[in-house]
């Protein structure tokens, strides 16, 4: 009897009560709906990337897909370009603080520019910058990792936010 009743009190909680829209079982949603679904989450996460640059006191430059940089330092010096290697430190961030990856100190990583598998936000602001510069960058999820994450350290449809040094840039690894 205790068994039936721990079943029935599991069902009844997880069916409800979160404050998400039920799901509609049956109907697929039109076109004209998973856009504008979509254009309203784009919306919300613009809201929480200003209120966290608020929060912050950050004066973010956006870029026209979403993107925003601060730069921390600015070196002068060429800045990176398609296929050259690019040598980072850098800590990523959720917006709420949480850090979800670092390079260990004193060794930094090396991806690709527009070539490697990483955000195709951090491909954007890295050739922005030049070797030496240091800069704050807060990506969209769909700049970022998207619906799904990673599937492992970043939640689905998370903006992550890169404390990024360009350490050097190089035409081989």
């Amino acid at each position: 009897m205790k068994i039936l009743g721990a079943i029935i009190l599991g069902a009844a909680v997880s069916c409800g009560g979160d404050g998400r829209a039920p799901v509609r079982h049956g109907t697929m949603p039109t076109p004209d709906e998973l856009v504008k679904e979509n254009m309203d989450a784009i919306r919300l996460e613009e809201r929480d990337i200003d209120l966290y640059a608020e929060r912050n006191g950050l004066a973010l430059t956006k870029s026209s897909t979403g993107v925003r940089l601060l730069f921390v330092r600015n070196a002068e010096g060429q800045v990176a370009r398609p296929d050259q290697w690019a040598k980072v430190n850098y800590v990523v961030e959720l917006l709420n603080g949480d850090t979800a990856y670092s390079t260990e100190p004193g060794r930094p990583e090396s991806f690709v520019v527009e070539m490697d598998q990483v955000e195709s936000g951090l491909h954007e602001a890295i050739q922005l910058m030049s070797p030496g510069d240091s800069a704050l960058v807060v990506i969209p999820s769909y700049r970022a990792h998207g619906l799904i994450g990673d599937q492992d350290r970043i939640p689905m449809r998370s903006t992550v936010v890169y404390r990024i040094g360009l350490v050097a840039v190089t035409d081989r690894p």
